[in-house]
């Protein structure tokens, strides 16, 4: 055990093993090239470890004959504390192995490139734990009872005591020179076997006690089909997706000299964005049904306003789109001239916004930012045209986040909780006010958003985080 804190003349090195190359997934690539929420699984994972602060270097280690993929992507991400990027073995204990080989003594996290739903905390619980032990693993309770069966006839042998199982998870941990040991001694047994680095530390080195950090039930390894519709629902329903924030004068330093368009600018959360991006610094034009007659789901309305704007300012950076109808009521009874008004303003504008602001925004490496409503991940009576709408938007967000991967130009979606906007008083009457997020505070993570490098995220404001509260409902009514 080690008893003193970690030197820092030790660098913290995160190894990212993506070996894999997706057999069960039925993918002609590997499948932590697969990409969910606008980057591949791979990137995803990247991004996570260069965003945390202890991690000092990052080495990938890849399926042969995809190592150019990851460097492309390296690149153009700016992830610079990648270092090297090597090609795997033909098994997971070997390719820790080949990434042991070209460490220096450091303290060395390894972990799954197809989790890339991995938590800062456990990142750094992790290191924490290496300032008093040698290895580390991550693990999660069992809630399934879990049996052992006879090879030979396939009934039960014996019931663990569920309390003392747990389920494993990555990243793991160690000093890279116990590690080292421990495979030293793994090789010269022609018995080895092993399905993760902690296994060959508990067979080969006994007496180096392993510390467990708790996991959590989100850092799923996606492996199967239904992981990948998982990991996609839960990139869109949890806040791993947090923008930077800013001080007034970093926000002032992004802004200057920029030009933000927000449509449905004249009330609500539109009006608080503009508010704050005047005070920013930033130049703001606002355009809205009401106060310059600008129907958004038109398109010669939405190539009206960018005209007017680059004639007046010579560029577009930012387009916000917050305008929306909140229809109520059965389907059966809704008209059809308010089926086609919620469908067109709700649906059919952010689609031709994006189609008409996309050559203005990829001149300036902009963003697009759209909206939706906690309604879209599940359909409710009395809202079938609004949610299935939302739904829509959030699914157009990453499918262009996606075709615009190589242009420069980001997209992002914010999901607002019940928010206190004059909308939703309209459609719902006054409600305690402690119970509705402020729409100005929308506004604020709305332009964090503009600001990020991110795109294809839904990022979801709200009070509690219903994954790690079970008790907490999904709001109704978003905007």
């Amino acid at each position: 055990m080690t008893e003193t804190a970690a030197s820092p003349a030790r660098p913290r090195v995160a190894v990212i093993l993506g070996g894999g190359v997706g057999t069960r997934l039925g993918l002609d690539i590997p499948k932590q090239l697969i990409k969910i929420a606008g980057k591949t699984i791979l990137e995803h994972t990247i991004a996570l470890l260069q965003a945390h602060p202890m991690v000092d270097q990052i080495v990938v280690m890849m399926a042969s004959g995809h190592l150019d993929a990851v460097r492309a992507m390296v690149r153009n991400g700016g992830y610079d504390k990648v270092t090297q990027i090597l090609e795997g073995a033909e098994t997971r204990n070997l390719t820790s192995l080949r990434a042991l080989e070209a460490l220096p003594e450091c303290s060395v996290l390894f972990h799954d490139a197809v989790r890339p739903l991995l938590s800062e905390r456990i990142i750094t619980e992790c290191f924490e734990a290496l300032d008093r032990y040698d290895a580390v693993d991550v693990a999660i309770p069992s809630a399934d009872t879990i049996i052992e069966v006879d090879p030979q006839d396939n009934t039960i042998r014996a019931i663990p005591k569920r309390s003392l199982l747990r389920r494993g998870q990555t990243p793991q941990a160690f000093r890279a020179s116990v590690l080292s040991a421990a495979y030293a001694l793994a090789t010269e047994d022609p018995e080895f076997t092993a399905t993760d680095d902690c296994g060959v530390v508990l067979r080969y080195l006994p007496d180096v006690p392993i510390w467990v950090v708790t996991g959590e039930e989100r850092n799923i390894k996606i492996t199967d089909p239904i992981d990948v519709f998982l990991a996609d629902k839960l990139f869109q329903l949890t806040s791993s997706y947090v923008p930077e924030e800013h001080t007034p004068e970093g926000y002032r330093s992004a802004l200057d000299g920029k030009v933000v368009v927000v449509l449905g600018g004249s009330y609500g959360i539109g009006a608080d964005i503009a508010t704050l991006a005047t005070e920013y610094g930033a130049t703001v034009e606002t355009f809205s049904r009401s106060t310059t007659n600008t129907h958004v789901e038109r398109r010669p309305d939405l190539v009206a306003v960018a005209d007017q704007v680059v004639a007046k300012h010579g560029r577009i950076d930012f387009v916000v789109t917050t305008a929306g109808i909140l229809p109520r009521g059965s389907l059966l009874e809704t008209t059809e001239e308010t089926i086609y008004a919620a469908t067109d303003v709700n649906y059919l504008a952010p689609v031709f916004i994006a189609q008409v602001f996309f050559p203005h925004l990829q001149r300036t490496g902009g963003s697009l930012l759209l909206f939706t409503s906690s309604s879209y991940t599940r359909g409710r009576s009395g809202y079938s045209l609004y949610s299935s709408a939302k739904a829509a938007v959030v699914n157009l967000t990453q499918a262009l986040a996606d075709e615009w991967a190589e242009s420069g130009v980001r997209v992002n979606c914010v999901n607002p909780e019940r928010t206190g906007t004059p909308m939703r008083t309209k459609a719902f009457g006054e409600e305690p006010p402690d119970s509705l997020l402020e729409s100005r505070s929308v506004a604020k993570a709305s332009i964090d958003v503009l600001l990020s490098d991110g795109t294809g995220h839904v990022l979801d404001l709200r009070k509690l985080d219903p994954l790690a509260d079970p008790v907490a409902p999904l709001a109704d009514g978003g905007v």
